[in-house]
């Protein structure tokens, strides 16, 4: 993990995903580290450059004597993303890590993209019981709230787990106990209520039916001022819902960055094939071909071809070479133009039709030289 430093404390980060692709902050929670992320991170690092990072305290990040605040957290985040050269992110955070990016949405808005906040609140009850939590952790030391802190995070099933106590019990082990404190003392001292109008961000709130650290009512209360924001609650989730439900965490995240699949696909195809084509499909469509077009949609242009790992250019070269190769003529029409669409020159393709023909055969190559010329003719005029 890389290391910058940032009022006292050198905090931990790493990097994963295309060095281009936009930027996803992942923010963790309270007595957790960056690894909470574990799953999300390798689904999210296909399309996004994935930033993770440890609250000072935690993991990797060293301690500085407490109290915190929110603001010094969040400023920690900032100090990670100005390390990288990174102006602008999306920002995604869970409990503790969800106030964090609240806050950075609020106050450092021309920063933010797109934001989700997983299992938060604008605050987390009074301040007394953070501020007790606090005095016990720096007398009896984090690893003895083990046990409390299972039942708090998961349904019974999650709680039954060995692996998941496993897990927590592994990054709890690396939390520093004056860390964990300080952290409890911002969370006493938290407020966002005046903070949540100024956000601008498209926001997605998403909470766990059975979290009893942030019922589904004070998600909804932390929704409701921001402009635009969206709801989702997961059945069968509770505190740390990104642990318990994985893939709908995922995939919650995804389409809140990117849209849903089927959106994303519809919006790449139109601009590849051509609206016009999209919508002879859709109208020639029968209730047994429908789910032909929905799996095309959502499978091979919701997922395959927004994958940032190579850019649309590229992909197009590649479509039309195996066009020529397989002698779908009748299709590689479609991907002739869509190519251009994608800004590869006729002189490009010309070099890969001729790469063709030493690969695929002069007959195949001939055959997509014919009909290149009759395409580039037709729109020529």
């Amino acid at each position: 993990m890389a290391v910058v430093e940032h009022k006292g404390a050198r905090i931990a980060y790493r990097v994963e995903g295309p060095e281009h692709a936009p930027v996803l902050l992942l923010a963790n929670s309270l007595g957790t580290t960056s690894a909470m992320w574990d799953e999300q991170a390798a689904a999210l690092a296909q399309r996004f450059r994935v930033v993770r990072y440890d609250h000072r305290g935690h993991g990797a990040s060293s301690t500085t004597p407490g109290p915190y605040s929110i603001e010094l957290l969040a400023r920690d985040a900032l100090a990670v993303l100005d390390d990288l050269g990174i102006e602008t992110a999306s920002l995604c955070g869970l409990s503790i890590g969800g106030s964090v990016v609240t806050w950075i949405a609020a106050h450092e808005s021309e920063r933010v993209e797109r934001l989700i906040v997983c299992c938060s609140a604008r605050r987390f009850g009074p301040p007394g019981p953070w501020h007790e939590r606090a005095a016990l952790v720096r007398s009896g030391g984090v690893e003895a709230l083990l046990d409390a802190l299972v039942a708090r995070w998961f349904t019974p099933s999650g709680q039954a787990d060995e692996g998941l106590r496993a897990r927590v019990a592994s990054m709890l082990a690396t939390v520093d106990d004056e860390g964990y404190a300080g952290c409890c003392e911002a969370i006493a001292g938290l407020d966002l209520t005046p903070e949540l109008e100024a956000i601008g961000a498209p926001t997605l709130v998403l909470a766990g039916a059975l979290d009893p650290v942030v019922p589904a009512n004070l998600a909804f209360d932390l929704a409701t001022p921001i402009a635009g924001s969206s709801l989702l609650v997961l059945a069968d989730a509770s505190h740390l819902a990104n642990l318990e439900q994985p893939a709908r965490v995922t995939e919650a995240i995804l389409d809140h960055l990117c849209g849903p699949a089927a959106t994303r696909g519809d919006a790449v195809r139109r601009h590849v094939l051509g609206a016009p084509h999209v919508e002879r499909a859709r109208a020639n469509a029968t209730p047994d071909t429908a789910p032909f077009q929905d799996l095309v949609g959502r499978v091979a242009w919701g997922e395959i071809w927004t994958r940032p790992g190579l850019d649309a250019r590229t992909r197009s070269c590649i479509t039309v070479s195996m066009l020529v190769a397989l002698g779908r003529f009748d299709e590689l029409e479609m991907h002739l133009r869509g190519a251009e669409r994608n800004g590869v020159s006729r002189s490009e393709l010309t070099e890969v039709l001729l790469q063709t023909a030493i690969y695929c055969g002069f007959p195949a190559a001939n055959s997509a030289f014919a009909l290149a010329q009759r395409v580039f003719g037709d729109a020529d005029g």
